[in-house]
């Protein structure tokens, strides 16, 4: 009788257990996800007035570097444009918002002096080989894991700030639409 009980409960596994093991199946994804996209865990989307910023993120900055990138898209929702015309953090002595593009087969780097314009109804992606925040003059290296908060000045909106987790300095192919991007682009 015993053997029948236990091939029984083999086939019929006591109910009680499903919650269970479904809560540590929850538990083991969110940390293997948390884990394999580093900064997913901290990330948090803000918004200020109809400027909504989401998916901040900044390189860990390879050893002699003296610049860091952040990244981040900020979408307006309101029926008027606005401007992110400046940025700051503790980090780094100044923060910039510059473009990289093209310009007679060369890559050029330049600063955005009159801010960088976001068009009503739009998002406007700051990604590695595009616009981007430069963190100049940096005071202590970004670290992977660690977060940078930077406070961001809109012409409309108003000034927030944003902590942007700090991810490996290696260029993944989804930063930059699988061309290779060096750290502090």
């Amino acid at each position: 009788m015993k053997g029948c009980a236990a091939a029984s409960a083999a086939r019929h596994p006591d109910p009680r257990r499903k919650p269970i093991m479904n809560r540590f199946l929850s538990s083991f994804i969110a940390v293997s996800l948390c884990t394999a996209v580093p900064g997913l865990a901290f990330a948090t989307d803000v918004t200020v007035g109809k400027l909504k910023i989401t998916a901040p993120y900044a390189r860990a900055m390879v050893p002699g570097a003296e610049v860091g990138g952040g990244y981040l898209t900020i979408t307006n929702t309101g029926r008027t444009d606005d401007r992110l015309i400046a940025a700051s953090s503790s980090r780094a002595l100044k923060v910039e918002v510059h473009e990289m593009k093209m310009d007679n087969d060369v890559m050029v780097m330049r600063q955005l002096a009159g801010g960088l314009p976001l068009p009503a109804g739009k998002s406007i992606q700051l990604k590695p080989g595009s616009y981007h925040l430069m963190f100049m003059e940096v005071v202590d290296p970004f670290k992977q894991g660690e977060t940078i908060r930077a406070r961001l000045t809109f012409e409309k909106a108003g000034s927030i700030d944003v902590d942007f987790p700090v991810g490996s300095a290696v260029a993944s192919t989804a930063d930059n639409g699988g061309k290779h991007a060096n750290a502090a682009e």
